[in-house]
This record gives structure tokens, sequence and C-alpha cells, in this order.
């Protein structure tokens, strides 16, 4: 079943993420259909500029800032989609600080994600990522960023997105775990206060790793979720055991 919506064609598509040279009307400096006092600035990487429009009141167009920033063209794609084109991954986070939903779909669904990917722009994924948006998003053509990349033939764009979805498969993996551990209700074993402990603890542990290793390889990915799973599932398999009732002394 073709999900609902509007479905972008081939053509369609070609036009919103075709490589530079290959659609003049899909160059970054064309994204608004007519002149936006936002476009020059943000095309440039002017963040002065930006700032000075969306946080002082005296500038002419202050009042319709977020107006300007969010207006769409023919296939709904606002100015961040220029900025990611652009690969200014500077301005995006910049402007994201203003509250701007950076995981808002064109008409085909395709995400700043998408779109940073098939252009190659390396470091603008990285901001994205950087700025938690949703990886796992799918376009109506149920491509994540990482198959548009592929299909893009973006390879370095691709190693990034599979090592972020690993890091991503763990930090899941710990949500579930701790939420698990922490919720009565989910066995009807009792859990003892240490494994509890031991369980929280190694989530703890895998997290501040995480943070500390922002460059870490797709293996380590691997093998410190292994390592979690190791620590944290024979104490699960405790939960899914009955509780023993004891039995009352018989009396003789």
């Amino acid at each position: 079943m073709e999900p609902e919506g509007h479905l972008e064609s081939e053509s369609s598509e070609k036009s919103v993420f075709s490589q530079p040279g290959e659609d003049e009307e899909s160059q970054p400096s064309k994204a608004a259909s007519r002149e936006n006092p936002l476009l020059r600035p943000l095309l440039t990487g002017d963040i002065e500029g930006l700032r000075r429009i969306f946080e002082d009141p005296e500038d002419p167009h202050h009042d319709h800032a977020m107006e300007l920033l969010l207006e769409e063209d023919i296939v709904g794609r606002n100015l961040l989609y220029a900025a990611c084109m652009a690969g200014q991954n500077d301005v995006i986070r910049a402007l994201a600080k203003y509250g701007v939903n950076l995981n808002e779909k064109t008409t085909g669904g395709y995400t700043l994600l998408h779109c940073a990917a098939a252009w190659g722009r390396l470091e603008t994924l990285k901001a994205l990522v950087e700025l938690d948006v949703d990886i796992e998003a799918l376009n109506y053509n149920d491509e994540r960023a990482r198959d548009v990349a592929a299909r893009y033939s973006q390879t370095e764009c691709v190693e990034f997105l599979d090592l972020a979805d690993a890091r991503l498969a763990l930090k899941k993996y710990m949500t579930k775990v701790t939420l698990t551990i922490t919720d009565p209700e989910k066995g009807p074993g009792k859990l003892l206060k240490e494994d509890k402990n031991i369980v929280l603890g190694a989530c703890r542990a895998k997290n501040e790793w995480l943070e500390a290793h922002p460059d870490a390889s797709m293996d380590e990915l691997f093998e410190q979720k292994q390592l979690l799973e190791d620590i944290v599932t024979p104490i699960l398999v405790k939960m899914t055991m009955p509780r023993q009732v004891k039995s009352g002394k018989s009396v003789t």
C-alpha cells in the first residue's frame, strides 16, 4: 500500500536533491522563489546578520523572522534546506536555538538529514545528529537518510550515518533496560536491590563511555553493547522467573 499524502514523482525527487550541475533550479541560491532577506546571510554563513534579524527589535525584518525562515517552496522546502545544500552547518546550529523543527518534512517526506546526505554535506550531517534529529526518519519511499546517501554514492555520509545508527542502538538499549529495571510491573520476579544497582551502574558507565568516545568505531560500539548485554541479560532473566512463595511450616 502506498503511503497517504503527497507523493513526489521520480522527476520531482530529482529536483529536490539533484546534485550540483544536474539541475540549475535545485541550486541553493534558487531555494526561494523570490529574494528573502534571510537568504543571503544564511548562504554566506553570516551568523551575526541572522542573529540581528532574529534578536534585534529594531531590525525591519525582526517581527517576521521565523515566518521568513520557514517560508516554503513548491515542494515544501524552507531555507534550512538551502543551508543544508550549501553545507552551512554553523548556520543550522545557530538557527536551531530559535526553536525550529529540524525534523520537518517536505511534501515527499524528506528531512534536513535526507537533504544533507544527498548533497554529501558530512559536517552538516554531524551538526544535525548533534542536534538530535531523527536519524530513523523515512521519506515516502521508505528511505532513511543513510539510504539516500548510498543512492547518491556519498560514501563518507553512509559511513557516518552507520556509526550514528550504532550509537543510537546502544542508547536505545540502555533506555529500554533502565525502564524495564525500574518498572515493578515488567515481570513477576522479585529483583534484588543489588541486581538493580548493577544494571543501572552498567548503563551509567556505558553512557559515560559514549560521551567520552565521540569518535568510537563501529567495532567498539558493537563491543560495548555486547559487554552491556552480558551484564544485563542474566539479571533480566531473573525478572521472568516466578516469585518463590514460602510454604508454612507443618505442624506435627
